[in-house]
C-alpha cells in the first residue's frame, strides 16, 4: 500500500482530541429542526428523512398552525397532512407515520410526547434516531448520540466504528463519547459532515482534523488547524 494511506489497522482519531477540534468550529452547534415543544420536534424529525432540515422548517409552520399538537394531529386525514407535507419527499409514508404517532400518544400517553427510549421507539415511525433527538434536545436527557448518515460516516472515517448500521454505530460512539456531550458531538458531527467531510469530496485540505484522522493517515497537522470562519 502507498505510503500516507491509511491501512483498515489504523490508529482511530483520539476522541478527546476531535471534542477540543470540534468545539473550536462547533462550540454552539445545535438543532436545527425550528420547534417549540416536543411534539414539534419529533414531527420534525420524522419529516427530516431524506429532506433537508432547511425544507423541514419551511413546511413546518403551516403544519403546525393547523395541528399544533398531538390531540389535534390525531383527529387529522392524512390526505391533509401529506398535502401540507408534499414537498418533503416521502410525504405519504411520512404522514402516515406522523398520523400513527400522534394517535399513539394520546391513546397510550395522555397527549404528552413519552420521555423514555422504550416508549418513544414504540410509536409508529420513530427509530432510536428520531428518539435520541427527542430525548436529547426537547428533554436534555439523551439515551444516546444521534446517528444519522453524516454521523455514522465521520465515526468510520475517524475509526471509531468500522459499523454501517446506525444502532452498532451509536453503541461505539457511546461508548468512547461522554454521555455529557452526546447531544452537542451528533450536531458537530453533522456540521462537519456537510460543511467539510462530505461522502463524496471530503475536504481534507482544509479541515481542522486532518491530522488525527486515520483516513489521511500524515499524522501531521492539517491545514485546517487554524480556525475557519464560519
Amino acid at each position: 500500500m502507498p505510503r500516507g494511506r491509511a491501512t483498515p489497522a489504523s490508529r482511530p482519531a483520539p476522541v478527546s482530541d476531535v471534542l477540543r477540534l470540534l468545539a473550536a468550529d462547533y462550540g454552539d452547534a445545535g438543532c436545527s429542526l425550528a420547534h417549540s415543544d416536543p411534539f414539534e420536534l419529533l414531527v420534525a424529525t420524522i419529516l427530516s428523512a431524506q429532506c433537508t432540515d432547511a425544507r423541514v422548517n419551511l413546511v413546518t409552520p403551516a403544519l403546525f398552525r393547523e395541528f399544533p399538537d398531538a390531540g389535534s394531529m390525531a383527529g387529522a386525514s392524512q390526505e391533509r397532512i401529506e398535502e401540507l407535507i408534499r414537498s418533503t419527499g416521502f410525504f405519504r409514508s411520512k404522514a402516515k407515520s406522523i398520523l400513527g404517532a400522534a394517535r399513539e400518544i394520546v391513546r397510550s400517553h395522555g397527549g404528552a410526547v413519552p420521555e423514555t427510549i422504550d416508549a418513544l421507539v414504540a410509536l409508529p415511525g420513530v427509530g432510536r434516531k428520531t428518539a435520541n433527538v427527542v430525548l436529547g434536545n426537547a428533554f436534555g436527557r439523551p439515551a444516546g448520540v444521534v446517528v444519522d448518515t453524516h454521523v455514522g460516516r465521520l465515526a468510520r472515517r475517524l475509526g471509531w466504528s468500522p459499523h454501517t448500521d446506525p444502532e452498532k454505530v451509536e453503541v461505539d460512539l457511546n461508548r468512547l463519547v461522554p454521555g455529557t456531550r452526546w447531544v452537542w458531538i451528533s450536531h458537530a458531527l453533522i456540521v462537519h459532515g456537510r460543511a467539510v467531510c462530505s461522502s463524496r469530496k471530503p475536504r481534507c485540505e482544509s479541515c481542522r482534523l486532518a491530522g488525527l484522522c486515520p483516513k489521511v493517515g500524515t499524522g501531521a497537522p492539517g491545514p485546517g488547524a487554524t480556525r475557519r470562519k464560519r
